[in-house]
């Protein structure tokens, strides 16, 4: 049967050039410990090591990130101290950044694995693709936006400067050549395409294409348009001599089982022939465009190879910083434990972060990791909560999407059934948080044995001391919500249990001592060990002997700190004939028949299994019996046991009620501050408010003196005035006596009526007419030629004070005349 639509089809091939194989990007094989007979390789495993590799790795944000966290985190146990330190440098200048501009940090839009495939292909003389051109330009501008984003970071202030500085300095030096940049977009497409406008032949030939392309379907709907009607038309395709053609395929070269005959019609050989000529002109067009290309990145190639390098080292710092974040953690303070004398000090270098841990490096503490959690754990409980509001999420959503459209009522019932049960679950995973244990252990400790039952927590525990100490040594944050102190170890030995990973013969008694064997001998004065159950699976006396043999030697000369999980009893009693020795167990709810998962130090834990079982309901004969097979040491020791649990809870109560009463004793201090502060505020401003009104009353009373002085000046003068009037009225009345020397004086009174000279007599200031200059006269100064008023006159001293424009002089009083006008009667 003909096909024209598969006919059709093969006339558009694919018009890019064939791919070029490429060397991948070698992938990190998970390192298999199960055969190694290394004690610490094989404590990696027992610890569940490389799950937490897994998790950091996963948020890297790209293949090689990934990759080379792994690798990192496995090479844990190469790590020096040093090393360690600036680890952690590294990873709280990348939470720095992360809180700072978070989304700088984001490397998931970047292909490394493109960029690698491009490198490869330059340096192996090959043509790079489009893609990967696009990979390379991808890299070059996200490294030149985070050189901006660091460079505004450690602006903020010189504490950023000093932090960020060792670790991005290297990419802040890189160079991004932003010609080649251009360049590789002026050619290549945003989907890794060749431009038109890469040549102009290339726009020649796809524009060629395109117009053959288009006459060939114009050929096709002619032929199509040209059959007779529907029967003819299928005789045509069931006869391979009915048109004229050129037999493409037919059933015999496996076209389909119900394909026929497909024929290429002899009108459109020509055209396809010329198509195709010019299609293999569009690919000769582009694979030299992509050559050009090529060798302008071939220039550019170590600079590129540098980015790549950088971008996977800052995502790999990245990766572990977005893990700490994630999961709440605490930069732990790491330092280097001199063993001298069997004595635990701190180095002398500084911590990598100084906020807490001065106050903590005071404590005696050899380690210090309150509220710890186990990673893991922590994981899969966020995990699982994430999961499930997802659900919730989903399935309201489709219930919305189900009452929007009308469907299905009955299915939306059982799904908002099913909604409210994963809300439930939601509640219960929040509410059933994992529970964070403590580790507070004194400088004179070696050996800690922990006691208690079954699913107590214990092996948990050993799990959490042995991960932080691995974490805080790849430079990871402990994952505690409170400052850590921890120590610097060479190894992490353990023998955990763990069903599922160990052989038949590691399980065996015999294993376990040869694993305890060889961790004995390979420990160091720097090393953790951590024993699970020591000296179980043989006979209890010897086990409880053994391991007691044990526990001492490492305490006498085996590792820096030694945590051990045991059911022996005898262990418990190491700590009263060694002080090297503590003791701890884990809590156990006897109400409620099942663990705390809290742990209690200096406690050893007691044996728990007749008190439940007589609380599960077992004869009372039976447990009679039991106990005095038991023995009275036995009861009396369990006994003893409960009144140090007693004391403790009684202790731990009046502690918190201790630490209750300072609180408050703290509140009110602050509050006794404050009304301190305040009465303090209102005395200050009390005497301000006085001293304001006491100035406030003393400008009123200089206001009313001066007042005062001028009515008292004005009534003497007054005074003056009449009194003068009444000498001039005698005067005239003595004249009018004598008319001849009335007369003779009288032309010279008229004369000095308006001007009169200041003269001196006998000690008094007078003028010719007998007035005395005051203050407010107008006078005239020859030497100025000019007016000017009577401020302030000094009788002892024959001198004036007046005021002339501006200006004030002090002047004799032969110096000025009065021009005062004065009256005569």
């Amino acid at each position: 049967m003909l096909r024209l639509s598969a006919s059709f089809s093969l006339l558009y091939p694919p018009s890019l050039p064939p791919s070029v194989s490429h060397p991948r990007p070698r992938r990190l094989r998970a390192l298999v410990f199960a055969a190694s007979a290394s004690p610490s390789a094989r404590s990696l495993r027992l610890l569940e090591w490389g799950k937490v590799c897994r998790a950091v790795a996963s948020f890297a944000g790209t293949a090689h990130g990934r990759e080379a966290t792994k690798k990192q985190l496995w090479a844990v146990e190469n790590v020096s101290y040093d090393r360690s330190r600036k680890l952690l440098r590294e990873t709280e200048a990348a939470v720095r950044l992360l809180g700072s501009s978070g989304g700088a940090l984001d490397f998931s839009g970047l292909d490394t694995v493109a960029v690698e495939s491009a490198i490869n292909c330059v340096s192996g003389g090959s043509v790079i693709k489009g893609q990967e051109a696009m990979a390379v330009v991808s890299l070059m501008l996200f490294v030149e936006s985070l050189q901006v984003t660091i460079r505004a970071a450690m602006k903020q202030d010189e504490d950023s400067h000093n932090l960020l500085l060792p670790l991005t300095e290297t990419i802040l030096d890189a160079v991004v050549s932003k010609l080649l940049v251009k360049s590789i977009q002026d050619v290549i497409d945003d989907d890794g395409s060749v431009k038109d406008t890469a040549s102009p032949e290339l726009r020649r030939y796809r524009d060629q294409v395109q117009a053959l392309e288009s006459r060939l379907c114009q050929l096709m709907d002619k032929l199509i348009r040209n059959a007779d009607n529907e029967a003819s038309l299928s005789v045509l395709f069931h006869s391979t001599h009915s048109l004229p053609g050129k037999l493409m395929c037919s059933e015999l070269q496996n076209c389909g089982s119900d394909a026929g005959s497909m024929i290429e019609p002899i009108v459109a050989v020509p055209l396809n022939d010329e198509l195709q000529g010019a299609r293999a002109l569009v690919v000769r067009a582009e694979l030299e465009a992509l050559s050009k290309l090529t060798d302008k990145i071939l220039l550019e190639l170590d600079n590129i190879q540098i980015l790549m390098q950088e971008t996977v080292t800052l995502d790999k710092v990245t990766a572990r910083a977005r893990y700490s974040v994630a999961y709440d953690g605490t930069l732990p303070d790491l330092y280097l434990p001199n063993i001298e004398h069997g004595i635990a000090n701190a180095a002398k270098d500084e911590p990598a972060s100084t906020t807490s841990s001065a106050q903590l490096t005071k404590r005696p503490w050899k380690l210090f990791i309150p509220n710890a959690y186990h990673p893991l754990l922590l994981q899969q409980h966020q995990e699982n909560l994430r999961r499930t509001k997802k659900d919730v999420a989903s399935a309201t959503a489709e219930i919305r999407r189900r009452r929007i459209y009308g469907q299905d009522i009955a299915e939306e019932d059982q799904l908002a059934s099913e909604v409210d049960f994963m809300k439930i679950r939601v509640s219960e995973l929040e509410r059933n948080h994992p529970i964070p244990v403590d580790f507070m252990i004194a400088e004179e400790t070696t050996v800690l044995v922990i006691t208690g039952p079954n699913t107590g927590g214990k092996t948990i525990s050993l799990k959490t001391v042995g991960l932080a100490s691995l974490m805080a040594k790849i430079g990871l944050y402990i994952l505690a919500s409170e400052p850590v102190k921890i120590p610097w170890f060479d190894a992490v030995y353990a023998d955990i249990g763990d069903e599922q990973s160990l052989t038949q013969s590691l399980s065996t008694f015999s294993g376990h001592l040869k694993q305890i064997g060889a961790i004995r001998a390979q420990s160091t004065s720097q090393s953790l060990v951590l024993l699970d159950e020591v000296g179980a699976g043989t006979n209890p006396l010897e086990g409880a002997a053994l391991g007691m043999s044990l526990l001492e030697s490492f305490a006498e000369a085996g590792s820096f700190l030694t945590l051990a999980t045991t059911h022996h009893g005898e262990l418990k009693t190491l700590k009263y004939s060694n002080d090297s020795f503590e003791n701890a167990c884990v809590e156990f709810d006897e109400e409620n028949l099942k663990p705390t998962f809290r742990i209690l130090w200096g406690i050893p834990g007691r044996s728990n299994a007749i008190n439940i079982a007589e609380r599960l309901g077992l004869p009372l004969d039976i447990i009679e019996s039991a106990r005095q097979l038991l023995g009275t040491a036995g009861a009396e020791i369990n006994a003893l046991i409960m009144d140090m649990e007693k004391f403790k809870q009684e202790y731990h109560e009046q502690l918190q009620q201790a630490q209750h009463y300072l609180m408050q004793s703290k509140e009110l201090h602050n509050d006794l501050e404050v009304a301190q502060k305040s009465i303090v505020d209102h005395s200050t401003a009390q005497r301000k408010r006085k001293s304001r009104v006491v100035s406030e009353y003393a400008v009123m009373a200089r206001s009313i003196i001066h007042k005062k002085f001028q009515q008292y000046r004005e009534s003497a003068v007054a005074q003056r005035v009449l009194e003068e009037e009444k000498a001039a009225e005698k005067a005239k009345s003595e004249g009018a006596k004598g008319p001849e020397l009335s007369s003779t004086s009288a032309p010279k009174k008229t004369q000095n009526t308006n001007i009169s000279m200041v003269t001196e007599a006998n000690g008094k200031i007078i003028d010719e007419d007998g007035g005395i200059p005051e203050v407010g006269d107008l006078v005239y100064v020859p030497k100025l030629k000019n007016q000017a008023t009577v401020v302030k006159i000094d009788s002892s001293k024959n001198e004036v004070q007046v005021q002339a424009g501006m200006m004030k002089l002090k002047l004799k009083l032969k110096d000025v005349k009065v021009q005062k006008q004065r009256t005569s009667r």
